[in-house]
């Protein structure tokens, strides 16, 4: 289980996470991060994709894949 609460920010909040393998923490709480790629926002109960090496959130695999590739 990821660690954030659903009633904690304002539904404009940027979180602040620091991405781990297979989980994240919550530093600053807030209801969204937004991809690295792309700048879109990711809503936290959607995201799925992210880099613990370049500690940054991706809106997808297709994002991914592209931070990946360069």
């Amino acid at each position: 289980m990821n660690a954030f609460d659903r009633d904690l920010g304002k539904p404009d909040d940027l979180a602040v996470l620091h991405y781990g393998d297979g989980e994240y923490a919550v530093l600053s709480p807030g209801r969204f991060v937004l991809c690295a790629v792309t700048n879109a926002k990711i809503p936290l109960d959607a995201l799925r994709y992210w880099s613990p090496e370049h500690q940054e959130a991706y809106a997808g695999a297709v994002e991914a894949l592209k931070r990946w590739q360069g």
